[in-house]
């Protein structure tokens, strides 16, 4: 009886790891990750594993070929384990191996030996196989709960139940191989049953560790995703800022006008359009370096003359343009001789600078193209009558 339940046991997961890793060769080709990757290699020698286990109890193995037959188990089961550890951690820190060729070769081959030659029962094979796999996925499953990621929580929660259960079965088998005296005959035939059928429970665990990697990893690669739009956002605001914008003076330039005068329709004010008087003198005279110079600190005396919140605009060469929401035209004609007078006093250590000013309002709902025309012409017909 006991025999029919293992093999029953084995196959009922033999057929729920089939389902599991053709599930990762699938996703793997639409999701090429590298923690995928780790985890179809991890769940196909799991898959093997099973399969030499299934063989073992079908044909039971002489104890000439037992501990071929053991070899042949632990190698690919450690190889799994080592391979889906190797999958979580990707997901913790992308790129970084935790698994090299030395654990491969200790886990797939120094391990192996050394359970074929010291494991002379199933009981002590199944009691050092079921700690390995705990001894690896309990620490996995704790490291991936410090990172303090909520998508790696969910495979954290695979690892502990698989680990979880690892350790609940290595002391099942211990139990089988404790003295007579030690166990009563009840406990040690019910422990038996338990062992008989945990391939089953292994399933249900496994089930819960795909699982966990599939939201973990869906959770990343939202995260990934809103990342890689919000840097998309960011890129096209900088390159509209670049657009927008003067290189010499940073004011804005003249195609982000249209939005700042759209901006304060609503609300009404003062637009202030400013030409530099001979100002093709002074790179004649002192070179388009000290034009240069001269224009960006023009714009910089600009700024300081009128509020914070009023808009900036290199509208031309020479020309500037000042859009000064809910200004009346007094206290912009107040900010223009404030600004006179620092030219004055600059124009005693550089190039000297003097400016014509139209100064029109803008009503509330009125049409900004209008009071722009409008000071152009006052800018000009003051630029006529110096």
């Amino acid at each position: 009886m006991e025999l029919v339940l293992w093999q029953w046991s084995i196959a009922v997961q033999l057929s729920s790891l089939i389902l599991i890793t053709a599930f990762f060769v699938v996703l793997r080709r639409s999701l090429p990750h590298p923690s995928v990757n780790s985890w179809v290699r991890g769940w196909i020698f799991n898959l093997i594993a099973l399969v030499v286990a299934l063989f073992f109890w079908v044909f039971r193995t002489t104890d000439t070929t037992r501990p071929f037959a053991f070899f042949l188990f632990m190698a690919p089961k450690n190889l799994a384990v080592l391979y889906l550890v190797q999958g979580a951690w990707y997901l913790h820190r992308h790129g970084v191996a935790l698994v090299r060729a030395p654990q491969l070769i200790v886990a797939a081959v120094l391990l192996p030996l050394f359970g074929a030659w010291a494991f002379t029962s199933v009981d002590l094979l199944g009691l050092g196989q079921q700690l390995f796999v705990a001894l690896m996925f309990v620490p996995t499953a704790v490291a991936l709960v410090r990172t303090r990621d909520r998508a790696l929580a969910w495979m954290a929660m695979g690892f502990f139940a698989r680990g979880g259960l690892c350790f609940v079965e290595a002391a099942a088998y211990a139990t089988q191989l404790a003295p007579d005296s030690v166990i009563p005959s009840g406990i040690r035939a019910q422990v038996g049953t338990f062992l008989s059928v945990h391939s089953a429970f292994d399933s249900g665990a496994e089930w819960l560790l795909a699982l966990g990697f599939v939201l973990a990893i869906s959770l990343r690669s939202q995260r990934e995703l809103q990342a890689t739009i919000t840097g998309l956002h960011e890129a096209q605001s900088g390159l509209r800022k670049l657009v927008d914008h003067d290189p010499l003076t940073a004011l804005s330039n003249r195609r982000a006008l249209p939005g700042l005068l759209s901006a304060t329709q609503n609300e009404g004010g003062t637009l202030l359009f400013f030409d530099l008087d001979d100002f093709k003198k002074v790179n004649d005279e002192f070179g388009h370096e000290a034009g240069d110079a001269s224009l960006k600190q023009f714009a910089q005396e600009l700024r300081e003359s009128f509020r914070p919140d009023d808009a900036f605009v290199r509208y031309g060469g020479d020309e500037f343009l000042v859009v000064a929401p809910g200004l009346d035209r007094g206290l912009a004609e107040e900010r223009v001789t404030a600004l006179r007078e620092k030219l004055v006093r600059r124009n005693e250590r550089g190039p000297a600078l003097k400016f014509s000013v139209g100064v029109a309002d803008l009503s509330p709902g009125g049409r900004p193209e209008e009071a722009l025309r409008q000071a152009d012409e006052l800018m000009y017909a003051a630029k006529m009558g110096r």
